[in-house]
């Protein structure tokens, strides 16, 4: 698969061959939905807590008679069918939202990621990045140039010069090929990829 290799203008210079096996894979739409949805599923703390009736503090005094009153027959106000009664299958706080995705499927579905990414034209090749000072600045006056806003970056090494001047730059991401996740992937506009970090993700997802 052969990419565009960017200058630091944003300018398609030359082309740059990619591994097949991880830029030129077919596109698997239920496969990469599962692993989306696994990784935001993960994410999740799983700290919410409902309260049941029995939690809720109301009065156990029956609200009215059982008959005569032509109104529906009530026990307490705690009841799940009142107003501010207690839940009737309560979340718990340690509630697991995980999902299992084996080895193997994780590794296809970025490929697909990455392979998608790059038929659309949304993924490109740098020589390298960095900055001689951590100045945003300067970060966002060479995304400028290239004419990018929203812009994933996967460098080979991050160094404290480029973290300290990423972060602050809304819809900019700087990582290292390890931490690369499919969400980021998917939701980030352009993909930039350093050359020796292709070498990291085929190791990776081959």
């Amino acid at each position: 698969m052969q990419l565009e290799l960017l200058n630091e203008q944003g300018q398609a210079t030359a082309k740059f061959d990619a591994p097949d096996t991880v830029f030129a894979r077919d596109y698997n739409e239920a496969l990469v939905h599962q692993v989306v949805v696994a990784y935001q599923a993960n994410a999740r703390q799983g700290t919410r807590a409902q309260k049941n009736r029995e939690a809720v503090h109301h009065s156990t005094k029956k609200p009215w008679r059982q008959k005569g009153t032509g109104r529906a027959r009530a026990g307490s106000t705690s009841s799940p069918l009142w107003r501010g009664g207690g839940r009737t299958f309560p979340n718990s706080p340690d509630e697991n939202f995980s999902h299992k995705v084996n080895k193997k499927m994780y590794r296809a579905g970025m490929a697909a990621i990455l392979s998608q990414l790059a038929r659309d034209g949304r993924l490109s090749v740098i020589d390298s990045i960095s900055l001689e000072a951590p100045k945003t600045k300067l970060l966002a006056a060479k995304f400028k140039a290239m004419g990018v806003s929203s812009v994933l970056v996967i460098a080979d090494v991050v160094d404290d010069n480029l973290a300290l001047a990423s972060r602050n730059l809304p819809n900019v991401l700087v990582i290292e090929p390890r931490y690369a996740d499919p969400l980021s992937l998917v939701f980030y506009k352009k993909v930039l990829v350093t050359k020796a970090a292709i070498e990291q993700l085929k190791e990776m997802f081959a």
